[in-house]
């Protein structure tokens, strides 16, 4: 049975259970900052599970795109080590909000899995809670009871809180788990005699874990029992197709097969015929997935968040592709492999081909020079500490090397033993460790916008905020509540800063790039200034109020008005994005795909997926473009329709989007459609003109286009025109005649900077003559000494040429201030090295003046921030010469 009819078959047989079957979510997480990623079938529903959201339905089932390669799921470095060891995988999972419990769970777990899979039934055993009595909990009878339906006594076995008991979090929903294993037989197992489940080996394999969410876990730890206990459970598609399939791994299914053959395709190999290079292929494999679905959800790779695992992802494979002999990039070809074995489930991989395969072209590009830069860095670093006599090398060379250059630390090492050397790998672990730290605080909310107790409890009792505001610019309205710094109050005076939340409202909240509206709040002995408008999961509208006057209390009736102004201005920049997209695809090719936005009253930021800085001649094109559309006039339609019918038309749908079965589609006519829920113009034309302010790179592969529109716009080109009138007039020329008039001038300019640099040079060698004839003998070296006066860097290093030039064979010590700040450079010719090393010399003498520095053996630079301390300086470069030329 192919993976593709295990999924169908799941989702057919819960739907046959009264479930609602619920597409995959995005592997970016919606409404929770605490996740980095998508990583169970139940993170899409749970606000539902701690009541905080309601749905049409009370069952839901799923097959969840999941990715576990960061956070407390950082183990990409056991990925191609194991059977079943994954960064991307897919969970099957059936979801109880309040409805059925252990029974029914146990029952269709039980039902699907002998009957629809046809899976042994003296083969499965369970696992139960044993209790816990911290918690003041007792074994999960109960499951046991319903188990003994179903198995016998022996095969019901019981185990801790930490295999068999599931919390969200330290608070809130939570209960005992029931595993469901099944006993591959002695030849998947260790071959060890006390062999059982809960070894670690692959004969008692957990399948699906049932979660029976009971309890609510308070701050003190006591557990209270919920008023409508719910279902989640999970089942890895990878792992039930291994054993459905009889494969002794789940690399050897079908999901599998097609992405192996590309790889064995690229590197003339086959997958199976060598352990090894097994491991290569695995990693390439199960990181092209993951590749794949993750670029096509909108992250990018970038150095930290979730574009720096992606990074690593992508670098890790192609590590493995050179163990491969994969010098060239490949990654790409395979990722199409992805594509295709998947379309039928995920079209929209294929939909996004172009733009998926050019990321992942461009960070192999990347890579490979970096791969060579780190090579040659490596090399130096190890033959300079060889040089230097160290016996190991730093764990921070090291982890430069990985988390730079994305060398594994087995290449390093294999490299020391070769020198006789060893490795700081307590230093290098340090430093790893503090890395994961800083990565988990980077992170952390970087979901959606954290969400107070105080909102959690509205969302729980209901409360919800309709939104009027896409025809109308006033309301009548109730107020629900006010928060004041994360708590409900009972009232709000004058002066005071208060968040409102209303029954319903002309406002529109922060949401899809676009800005919170402003405005007043207004009603019976009160008046307000609406500063912001925020948008919360759950369908609550923020007012983010400054009270002017009169106090204000829930139940109180308020009239809220949008500011007309700000409102329109932000309504043209938000239309104009939707026509610079289609235009950016045009001119730009169809890779482009956009990655965030700003849409605000005074201007908009568009960014988007491109590999190069556009040209001049682009801009124009592009500028010119937009402005032709606007001009057009064309009308903006709205349609409200299904997701699926919405793409069907062709609509775009955007990454940062989270869509729900009903979408909102904006249609410039004959022009673009956009899933897209902001306010926006009723023509292009409303629009008025465009005008690009700036263009510049965001991080790699992604470009930003800064505009402007409306009056904003023009108020711009009044600006431009006005500093062009005033160069004119300084230029004492016509305004068409600017440019070659400032072409003159800095051609003028470079040319008295050359007369400039003769004459510096001239006087430099003057003063490098007179420096010469100062040079004493130690123990038979030429020494130089020396405080130059009005000296710069460059000054300084061309001193130190002529110094090799006249001299020889010697050693020479400069010291100058320039602009407030201290230079050093120590020159030592090369039949001198052996006896003074320029770089660790300098180093000693810079500490003097508070500075560091270093270099090579026969020429060195340092800095210092002290210059009163560097005739004191010099005096030690004497006194160490001394002692190290005479004492040798």
């Amino acid at each position: 049975m192919r993976a593709s009819e295990i999924r169908q078959k799941f989702l057919e047989f819960f739907r046959d259970k009264g479930h609602t079957i619920v597409k995959s979510s995005s592997l970016i997480p919606h409404d929770d900052p605490t996740l980095l990623f998508t990583n169970a079938g139940m993170n899409q529903f749970k606000r539902c599970f701690l009541g905080e959201e309601k749905r049409e339905y009370s069952r839901a089932a799923s097959s969840q795109k999941c990715m576990r390669a960061g956070g407390k799921h950082n183990d990409l470095e056991n990925v191609g080590y194991t059977a079943r060891h994954h960064t991307f995988f897919e969970m099957l999972g059936n979801f109880s909000f309040g409805d059925y419990f252990k029974k029914e769970a146990i029952e269709f777990a039980w039902e699907f899995l002998t009957e629809r899979m046809g899976l042994p039934k003296d083969k499965l055993y369970a696992t139960i809670h044993e209790g816990d009595a911290s918690m003041s909990l007792g074994p999960d009878e109960e499951a046991r009871q319903y188990w003994k339906r179903y198995l016998p006594e022996e095969r019901i076995l019981t185990f801790s809180t930490k295999d068999n008991f599931w919390a969200m979090g330290d608070t809130g929903p939570c209960g005992p788990c029931s595993e469901i294993l099944i006993d591959q037989g002695e030849a998947m197992g260790c071959g060890r005699p006390e062999c059982r489940p809960g070894c670690d080996c692959d004969r008692f394999l957990e399948l699906w874990n049932l979660v029976f969410m009971q309890f609510n876990r308070h701050e003190d730890g006591t557990l209270e029992p919920l008023p409508k206990p719910s279902i989640d459970t999970g089942m890895g598609l990878e792992r039930i197709a291994a054993v459905i399939q009889k494969v002794p791994s789940n690399y050897d299914t079908d999901l599998f097969a097609p992405v192996m053959e590309a790889i064995g395709a690229q590197a003339g190999l086959r997958y199976g015929a060598d352990a090894e290079k097994d491991v290569s292929f695995k990693v390439i494999a199960d990181h092209s997935r993951a590749a794949a679905f993750l670029i096509g959800d909108g992250v990018l790779p970038s150095n930290e968040g979730r574009g720096y695992v992606l990074r690593r992802v992508i670098r890790r494979a192609l590590r493995h592709g050179r163990f491969l002999g994969l010098n060239r990039p490949f990654l790409h070809s395979v990722v199409e492999a992805v594509m295709h074995s998947m379309a039928d489930v995920y079209p929209e991989l294929l939909d996004n081909r172009a733009y998926i395969t050019r990321v992942i072209l461009h960070e192999e590009e990347r890579f490979s020079e970096t791969l060579d830069h780190g090579l040659k860095l490596l090399h130096q670093e190890m033959s300079r500490l060889q040089d230097e006599g160290a016996r190991a090398v730093p764990g921070s060379l090291v982890f430069k090397l990985y988390d730079t250059y994305g060398f594994p630390i087995d290449i390093v090492t294999d490299m020391a033993k070769k020198m006789g050397m060893q490795v700081d790998q307590a230093g290098f672990d340090a430093l790893m460790e503090r890395q994961r730290e800083q990565s988990r605080r980077h992170w952390k909310g970087s979901g959606e916008r954290q969400v107070s107790e105080a909102y959690r409890k509205l969302a729980a009792q209901g409360v919800r905020t309709e939104f009027v505001g896409y025809h109308r610019l006033e309301a009548e309205s109730r107020v629900l509540a006010l928060i004041q710094e994360g708590v409900l109050i009972d009232a709000a005076g004058p002066e005071s800063r208060v968040e409102v939340v209303v029954e319903q409202t002309p406002f529109y909240g922060e949401a899809g790039g676009q800005v919170g509206d402003r405005g007043s709040l207004s009603g019976p002995g009160v008046s307000a200034v609406v500063e912001d408008t925020l948008r919360l999961p759950g369908d609550i509208w923020v007012h983010v109020v400054r009270i002017e006057n009169g106090e204000l209390r829930p139940g109180d009736r308020v009239v809220l008005t949008v500011d007309e102004a700000s409102r329109r201005d932000t309504a043209r920049n938000h239309t104009a994005t939707h026509i610079l997209h289609r235009v950016l695809r045009d001119v730009l090719g169809d890779h482009v795909k956009q990655a965030g936005s700003l849409v605000a009253p005074e201007r908009l930021r568009f960014d988007f997926t491109h590999f190069a800085a556009l040209t001049p001649e682009e801009l124009l094109e592009i500028e010119r473009r937009v402005n032709a559309a606007i001009l057009e006039n064309r009308p903006l339609h709205v349609h409200v329709m299904a997701f699926d019918e919405a793409i069907r038309t062709g609509a775009v749908a955007l990454f940062e989007e989270k869509y729900g079965e009903t979408v909102r589609l904006v249609e410039i006519a004959d022009f673009s459609k956009e899933l897209c829920g902001g306010t926006h113009a009723e023509r292009s034309g409303d629009i008025g003109s465009f005008v690009i302010t700036q263009e510049s790179s965001v991080a790699a592969g992604v470009r930003r286009i800064e505009a402007l529109t409306g009056r904003h716009a023009l108020n711009f080109w009044q600006e431009q025109r006005r500093l062009l009138e005033v160069a004119a007039r300084r230029l004492k020329a016509p305004a068409e005649e600017v440019p070659d008039r400032v072409d003159k001038l800095l051609i003028q300019i470079k040319e008295l900077e050359k007369s400039l640099d003769a004459v510096k040079s001239s006087m430099t060698a003057k003063k490098s003559l007179d420096l010469f004839e100062e040079a004493k003998e130690m123990a038979g070296v030429k020494v130089l000494v020396r405080h130059v006066k009005e000296a710069d860097p460059k000054a300084l290093r061309e001193m130190n040429d002529r110094f090799k030039e006249r001299i020889g064979s010697g050693v020479m010590v400069l010291g100058a201030v320039h602009d407030g700040k201290v230079f050093l450079l120590v020159g030592v010719s090369k039949d001198l090295t052996h006896r003074i090393h320029a770089g660790n010399f300098i180093k000693k003498v810079a500490q003097v003046v508070g500075g560091s520095g270093g270099g090579r053996p026969d020429m060195a630079q340092a800095g210092g921030n002290l210059p009163e301390k560097l005739p004191e300086a010099l005096k030690l470069a004497e006194s160490l010469l001394e002692s190290t030329l005479v004492g040798s």
